[in-house]
């Protein structure tokens, strides 16, 4: 994953032909292959793979001699491509200015928060593993009121696991829990 904090950088990879281009690389490619994958030319691709290279979206890869003539061959940075939060505003959306603290603005500014304080560490420990952890499942909830009991036992057992194993003079870390109504998904049949 790569998170994206400039402007210039996100214009690059969203255009449309650059973003075939990525699209394009799930594999090293030369600007020949890539070319006959997105059906433009070898120029053309040439041109706008050394504009994202320029800003560190692909990157080489090897090159490649056959009949004299030296292929040189790129790959992405990430597969993934994440754009900052707070690259739309001078300052990342303060969680503690939301007063309701149940609202879905509340849940966007911790999680835009959580982006962008991982892309720092991310970035900053460059080939080192971050260590993280997430708890990611789905419960299905009969009432509001069977919703307001689960969260309140959350509450409880986060703010008890918190006093035990907090330590002033630890690494701090961020815990976060969401909870938001997931999308329905229609099966196609």
């Amino acid at each position: 994953m790569l998170l994206l904090t400039e402007t210039a950088t996100i214009e690059t990879a969203l255009d449309p032909v650059r973003a075939a281009i990525l699209d394009a690389l799930s594999e090293p490619g030369s600007a020949t292959t890539i070319a006959a994958a997105i059906g433009s030319t070898r120029q053309k691709v040439n041109y706008h793979l050394k504009a994202l290279e320029a800003h560190g979206l692909v990157e080489p890869a090897e090159t490649r001699a056959w009949g004299g003539i030296t292929e040189r061959f790129v790959r992405r940075t990430a597969r993934h491509l994440v754009v900052a939060p707070d690259v739309l505003q001078s300052a990342g959306i303060d969680p503690e200015q939301i007063d309701d603290r149940l609202s879905a603005d509340y849940l966007v500014a911790v999680n835009a928060r959580a982006v962008s304080e991982l892309g720092q560490v991310v970035s900053r420990a460059a080939e080192q593993r971050v260590p993280t952890l997430t708890v990611d499942t789905v419960v299905g909830f009969r009432s509001a009121e069977d919703r307001a009991a689960f969260a309140d036992e959350l509450q409880a057992a986060v703010a008890t696991l918190v006093a035990r194993y907090h330590h002033d003079d630890g690494r701090p870390h961020r815990v976060t829990v969401t909870s938001y109504p997931r999308p329905s998904t229609q099966e196609s049949s």
